[in-house]
């Protein structure tokens, strides 16, 4: 009879084994760390890994000259001090969604942004911001600005779209998204 009870429950331990071994490749699979010059951040119940914008050069570039993102793509701009800021669409050939954050990761204004039309002539060439140009000045002057509306550290870009289904999916201005906050501002150049 104690045989019969030992074999019953190291039974049901290698059943319990066998099955957390054959999940294991499962796990994790969220955790898995972001590539070099990436960042993972959940915004409401999606994941996105966002290619990092810590310095002037990448910031000021941003998403410009680009005609798609991967699937869950975007990038995450840090900046060194939270303020009121005003982004645009420079030289974007696609829509574009984005969410400002404070210095805590704390939502204060999010904005759907349409590309805008291209290049005039007389307004640049494509790639080349230099303010001291006229014909940037021209062509950076007609761009609608969408404002933090509060002070931000941390701006979020992702594909058009995605925005209108987060906040169908809960996604509010006050809202925190969680990012580890003295990591990234140590990044900010």
């Amino acid at each position: 009879m104690a045989d019969f009870h030992l074999n019953r429950v190291l039974g049901r331990w290698a059943a319990l084994v066998c099955s957390m071994m054959l999940a294991m490749p499962l796990i994790g699979c969220e955790d898995d760390p972001p590539p070099k010059g990436f960042e993972k951040i959940k915004v409401v119940d999606t994941t996105y890994t966002l290619e990092l914008a810590a310095n002037d050069q990448k910031r000021t570039k941003g998403l410009g000259e680009r005609t798609e993102l991967p699937d869950k793509g975007g990038m995450l701009f840090v900046f060194k001090r939270a303020e009121r800021r005003q982004f645009l669409m420079r030289d974007c050939f696609m829509d574009i969604d984005i969410i400002f954050l404070d210095a805590n990761g704390t939502i204060t204004a999010f904005h759907h942004m349409p590309k805008e039309p291209p290049r005039a002539e007389d307004e640049g060439e494509v790639g080349d911001w230099d303010p001291r140009k006229p014909a940037n000045r021209r062509y950076e002057s007609r761009l609608k600005r969408y404002s933090s509306r509060g002070a931000a550290q941390f701006v979020i870009e992702i594909a058009g779209g995605e925005l209108e289904r987060l906040k169908e999916r809960g996604l509010k201005v006050g809202q925190k998204i969680e990012l580890d906050v003295a990591r990234l501002k140590a990044l900010a150049r």
